[in-house]
């Protein structure tokens, strides 16, 4: 299965066997994956350099709880499309450091599934203040405009 249009994709994962699954799975879907990183150093030096078009980005970094800040980096600083991929849901700020969602760990192949489609769907309709949490096992997503927004 691939996607229509393909995304450029850096992933901020620390936890390599997650970053090597989800680069296969993005792979599959027809994207490119341009880069992985396992700290905030080499997240923000490859987001500048690479200049993705989306980041996964997770809460907890090879050098800490140091997501947040990348995220927050990567939309306000470079425009980069930032879904986050954590089991800490709860260290997000209300804010939501500029991500335009969340998927859940343990994420399902559905889910990022998605949250691609949610994405590509939102850059070509442009609403930048919608927000979506991708529940795992695929069971449902919801919009939560109102806590992650």
């Amino acid at each position: 299965m691939s996607a229509e249009k393909s995304l450029r994709i850096l992933i901020v994962e620390d936890e390599i066997l997650i970053a090597l699954e989800l680069e296969n799975l993005l792979q599959d879907e027809g994207h490119d994956v341009v880069g992985m990183a396992a700290s905030s150093k080499q997240a923000l030096t490859l987001g500048r350099d690479l200049t993705p078009d989306l980041a996964f980005v997770d809460i907890h970094l090879a050098d800490g709880p140091t997501g947040v800040d990348v995220a927050r980096h990567f939309t306000n600083e470079l425009g980069i499309t930032v879904l986050f991929m954590t089991a800490n849901a709860k260290r997000i700020p209300d804010d939501c450091a500029g991500a335009r969602g969340v998927i859940a760990k343990p994420y399902t192949e559905r889910g990022v599934r998605e949250a691609l489609a949610y994405v590509m769907a939102e850059q070509d309709e442009e609403q930048p203040n919608r927000t979506m949490t991708f529940v795992p096992f695929g069971a449902l997503s919801r919009e939560d405009s109102s806590s992650l927004s």
